[in-house]
Parts: structure tokens; sequence; C-alpha cells
């Protein structure tokens, strides 16, 4: 029912949206079918039918604005509604693009012929990010058909080609379209709730560091029976090495990297007590039998607001079958870092390349090659805007908006909250098993249906909440 903030139909928007419930999924349906796999280049054609096709749909909805935003990569799409410039203007962020479908064997059914079982709706980009996508373009056609041809605020709609793929172009959209995507407010909707119905609002990513290490210690392989005992090992130093990086408390040991990680506030940390969250169930959907981590922490406080250190990877020597007796010539590891507010990727990668060859024993040269990284974001919680979102949440799922974090990264959204100088609202409708990367990718269609219902009253109270 509306209340004293709401804007008038906006009962009518809901009810349209209940009736219109099945449809909406089948139009979700059609742009799934198209594979817009934005890593491969068999598929750049499907990239800009993925983009005109959602333009078509900003047209169809009477936007004022909807257009192909030709970037030196895959396409983004636009879309902007003028009601009014007293009212408050919102950028809603998306991306088109979808991960590759390998292993293709292990799907179900056909990942570009989404099929719905058990209430829930199967495909590649039902939810990461199409879906939610077009959670938010199901709201604007609610408000347009049934609630008095308009949308309650200003509206634009960028949704990009390429998040999937390193978002490598964003930055160059949002520098040279900066004052056609001028806003009051910023939403992105391509996280996940912290579980099936429980209204969530993420409020910190975490950042990343990622590095190819490579120790050399002589020209060739050489003979273990000829050289064995005379000549350094790189494989055995790289051990040594990546043995010392962690203390017995699983603290990272490298000089100066917790110099800048920001304190949990301690009503953060009751906050994330409070939550249900069941460690026997998050070791069982991994098959690992025993949390670990960094002592003083709770396992969802080491996810979500503690830096790392991770070996991703290890490569020396014989790998064939059978044996062959040498000492390698070479060794290789890929490590990465997750960061957490106020650590900067380029200076932990200056202190790790310090401490990698401090640690290389007499006769191994080492060579670290910083492969990329992106910033930690943490959200201005005090902003108003939280308080209105939480609001929208609750009204629309019928219980208490939750703030999470992400023990993930997502640095597109430093860029964004960067470039455009607001906070963003990280308001996510997926949940923690689905499958966004892997076979069988699904969409709870609950989540979908009170998805749209907490937009159509996000943007409501956005109207009542005004300009910032």
């Amino acid at each position: 029912m509306t209340d004293a903030r709401t804007a008038p139909h906006l009962d009518a928007v809901l009810a349209f949206v209940d009736r219109e419930r099945a449809r909406f999924v089948d139009d979700l349906t059609a742009w799934c079918r198209v594979p817009s796999i934005s890593s491969s280049p068999a598929h750049v054609g499907e990239m800009r039918r993925s983009a005109e096709f959602l333009v078509a749909q900003f047209r169809a909805l009477g936007a004022d604005e909807a257009t192909v935003i030709e970037t030196p990569g895959h396409p983004a799409a636009f879309g902007e509604w003028r009601v009014d410039p007293a009212l408050p203007t919102v950028l809603v962020y998306g991306h088109h693009d979808v991960q590759p479908v390998d292993p293709i064997e292990q799907w179900s059914s056909p990942p570009f012929e989404p099929t719905v079982r058990d209430g829930r709706l199967y495909g590649r980009g039902v939810v990461d990010d199409k879906g939610q996508v077009y959670i938010h373009a199901k709201a604007i056609e609610a408000f347009v058909k049934a609630g008095g041809g308009k949308p309650p605020v200003n509206l634009k709609l960028i949704v990009e080609g390429e998040e999937e793929i390193g978002s490598e172009h964003l930055d160059g959209i949002l520098r040279e379209h900066e004052e056609r995507l001028r806003a009051d407010y910023v939403v992105v909707s391509d996280t996940a709730m912290f579980g099936r119905g429980i209204p969530s609002l993420c409020v910190g990513l975490r950042g990343i560091a990622y590095w190819d290490v490579k120790l050399t210690a002589h020209k060739l392989d050489c003979h273990s029976g000829s050289f064995g005992g005379g000549v350094p090992n790189p494989a055995t130093a790289l051990a040594e090495i990546i043995a010392k990086l962690h203390d017995e408390r699983g603290h990272v040991t490298i000089p100066g990297f917790y110099d800048r990680v920001r304190a949990l506030p301690e009503s953060e940390r009751r906050e994330i007590e409070s939550l249900p969250f069941d460690e026997k169930e998050f070791l069982a959907s991994t098959g690992a039998r025993a949390a670990v981590g960094e002592q003083g922490f709770t396992t969802l406080e080491r996810l979500w607001t503690r830096p790392t250190l991770e070996v991703n990877g290890l490569s020396s020597g014989w790998q064939g079958p059978g044996s062959k007796t040498i000492v390698p010539a070479t060794a290789s590891a890929k490590l990465s870092s997750r960061l957490v507010p106020d650590q900067d990727p380029e200076e932990i990668s200056r202190l790790v390349e310090t401490h990698l060859k401090r640690l290389a024993p007499k006769g191994v040269e080492v060579e670290v090659t910083f492969l990329h990284g992106g910033r930690p974001y943490l959200a201005p919680t005090e902003h108003p805007v939280f308080d209105v979102a939480k609001r929208a949440f609750s009204r629309a799922f019928g219980r208490p908006t939750v703030f999470i974090r992400e023990g993930g990264s997502i640095p597109f959204v430093r860029t964004i909250a960067d470039r455009t100088g607001k906070p963003c609202l990280l308001m996510g409708f997926g949940q923690p098993d689905e499958n966004a990367h892997a076979p069988n990718e699904w969409l709870d269609l609950e989540n979908f249906h009170l998805g749209i219902k907490s937009v159509i009253y996000l943007y409501d109270e956005i109207r009542a909440l005004g300009r910032s």
C-alpha cells in the first residue's frame, strides 16, 4: 500500500508488476538468448546485437534518448528518461556481456535457451547481469504503462559490454560522456543478497592485486645426479619463500602490508556477528574440512574486511608421466592479494616485490610482474540515500534490510564512485550460490519479482529525498 512518501499511481504500478510477472520472465529470456560473450572473438557480432536489443527496449519504453555508445572494444547501451530538472537524477550501471559457457557438458539445459525449473530461471547471463539490468527496465516499464507515463525521477542507464573482461573502456566512457552521465545518485545491481529472502545492501568490496613470480637459478635444467646438491634449486627456493609469507597466526609477514588497513568498527563487527551465517554450511559448499585464516577474526570478518595473500598457482620442473631426474632451471607462481580500505594495489605491489626479492636465497633471481589491480570500495553509509535504499528494499521483501560486504572485487565500482563523486548503492538481487560464472547459472524468480518492486520503491523514495 502507498503511504505519505509515495507518488501517485504507486498501487497501480505495483499491481502491474504482479499482473505481468510471467511476461517479464519471457522478456528476459528473449534477451538472454543472445550469446554476448565478450571474451570470445567469435561473438563480436552478438555483443553488438545484445546492445542494440537493449536500446530497442529503451526506445519502446519512451526513453528520451536511447543509443549504442561505441568504444574501442564492445559497445555499451545507454537510455535516458528526462522527467523534470527539479527532480533527482539516478544513474544505473549494469553490463550486458556474459561469461563463456564451458564446460558445456555440465549444463542441464542449453545455456542460451533459458529454462524455468523449480522457481528458477537457468541460463547464461540470467543473473550476471542481464536479469539485474532487466529488474530496472521492468520497473521503468511499470511506471510508464501504469504510473502516469513517466518514472518518478530522471533516469539514466549505462550498460557496458566489457565487465567480464575487466571493463577496460569504462573509464573512457565515463570521461568522454561525463556530462551525459551526471547524476545525483548511482545504483549498481551486479551483486548478491546475503541469502534468499534477505534484502541486503552491499557496502564494501575488496580490491585486488595479482602477480606473476618467476625464479631463475641457471640457464637449463640440470642432471640431478651431476649437479644436485651443488647448484640452487628454484623450486625449493620458491617453496621456502612461500612458507615465509605467513606466520603461525595467519598474518601476512610482508613489512608494511597492514599499515593502511582501516580498522573494523565495533558496531559493524556486531552487525556481521548478527547475520545468519552457518559456517558448517559454508564449508560443506566447498568440501573444505576446516575454516582457516588470520586469527582474531571470524570467518565472515576475514572474507569481507581483512586482506589476504594467496598462492593461485605453482609450476616447476618435470610434470609429465614417469620420472625425469633434474634440478629445474626455473620455478614460477601466481600470487594475488584481496585488499581492503585503505590499501592501494600499486603500493602493495611494491611491498610484495621488495619482500620476495629480499627472501630469495643466494644464486636465485626473482622477477615479479604486476599483472593487474583494483582498489577496494567502502560506501559512505551515513549518506541519507542508504537509509532510503534500506527502506525501499524492506518495503518489497517485508523484512529488515542488512548491510553486508563482498569478499570479491568489482573494480569498476570504485571507478564509477571516483568519476561521479557519488556513493554507489550496490543493490543486487542474486544469490551466493547462483553459479554466476559456472554451468547452470540461475536466477531466483521470486527475487526477480521482488527486485522489480524494490526498485520501484527505491525510485519513489529517492523522489521524496530530492537532489543531492
